[in-house]
């Protein structure tokens, strides 16, 4: 699925070329992908938990098949680790097995494909870092 998902990227990299805005080339991969029979959910909200606790949300730029996060990036430096934990991170969150991280404002398309590291518990406390959180009121 991963090799579908890269031809569908490097379609849109052919297409519209480096330098737009991220949210541009998720739109495109979206439409890509839907060309290609892929079932995906574009910004799919994950409830993270901490103990039983909801903490917050984050959202995955698509899930592919119930199976596969795609993170869409348009960096011009090329992917860090801080990239890449993004990506571990969402997959300790879901619990899902692979990872994609697309770069499409470089010359040529960057893609990592990406597994969860043995032992997730370490990562589970970088969630906080990516996670929405609504603001307490004040008892004033």
């Amino acid at each position: 699925m991963t090799y579908r998902i890269i031809g569908c990227a490097m379609a849109v990299h052919n297409r519209l070329g480096p330098g737009l805005r991220e949210g541009i080339y998720q739109r495109a991969l979206a439409v890509e992908m839907n060309s290609a029979g892929l079932s995906h959910v574009d910004e799919k909200p994950v409830e993270v938990f901490v103990d039983g606790a909801s903490v917050g949300l984050l959202y995955l730029d698509h899930m592919v098949e119930d199976a596969l996060i795609v993170e869409v990036k348009s960096l011009r430096h090329q992917l860090t680790d801080d990239e890449v934990g993004q990506v571990i991170t969402y997959l300790a969150a879901t619990g899902l097995k692979v990872g994609l991280l697309l770069n499409f404002a470089r010359k040529s398309l960057e893609y990592k494909r990406i597994l969860p590291p043995k032992k997730l518990d370490a990562w589970k406390e970088r969630i906080k870092r990516y996670a929405w959180m609504p603001k307490k009121p004040h008892n004033g």
